[in-house]
């Protein structure tokens, strides 16, 4: 059984920003009673295969943007924003840099997490403060995937689009894997990386 963990991330604006962030996540796991650990989980099958998921939704720490724990511990990142509340885009602006950073960092990891950007709240189109285009232009820069949609109104959409996110995690998986040395071969490679044309100085 593959295990998957996901961080869901999102707020920054009003105390309604952050409640939508946590909305979204029961709306797929199906639990909406009080968790205070913000630790949800979920047992599904996904294209033949059995995955246990794991879901961190630190809504009640909005504001918080160090992101280190969730940067070690997370395969992927859903970053949540309301398109009625500019604050809020903001801060996935700012999440979003901070996961593209540690990326080039100290803590790069072998496989890049997979990243999804959601404008929530997409029933408030007469309300809304930050257009498609801008989310849009804001994955393409930081090479996410993204969609609009309304958690309270549209659960296939947000069932869909945690698909999604689970099928590249599961893909980011299956490279990793294949870096991983096995057999001559792969030692032969490795050797040759350690002492032909890659060897680094010391």
């Amino acid at each position: 059984m593959a295990e998957v963990k996901l961080a869901v991330l999102g707020g920054g604006g009003a105390g309604k920003s952050a409640l939508a962030v946590r909305f979204l996540t029961r709306r797929f796991i199906g639990e909406y009673a009080s968790n205070a650990e913000c630790i949800y989980t979920k047992h599904l099958c996904l294209d033949g295969r059995q995955i246990h998921l794991e879901i961190y939704d630190p809504c009640s720490q909005r504001g918080k943007l160090l992101l280190t724990d969730e940067l070690h511990w997370a395969d992927g990142f859903i970053i949540v924003y309301d398109i009625s509340d500019r604050a809020s885009f903001a801060f996935a602006k700012a999440l979003l840099y901070r996961i593209r950073e540690s990326h080039v960092g100290a803590c790069k990891k072998m496989v890049e997490s997979a990243v999804f950007l959601v404008g929530n709240k997409q029933d408030l189109c007469h309300m809304r403060e930050v257009g498609w285009d801008e989310g849009q232009k804001l994955a393409v820069d930081n090479k996410c995937q993204f969609c609009e949609l309304s958690a309270a109104e549209h659960y296939q959409e947000v069932a869909a689009m945690f698909m999604k996110v689970l099928r590249n995690v599961i893909s980011n998986f299956k490279v990793k894997e294949k870096r991983r040395p096995s057999g001559s071969k792969s030692m032969a490679k490795l050797i040759n990386n350690m002492f032909g044309k890659r060897r680094k100085s010391v």
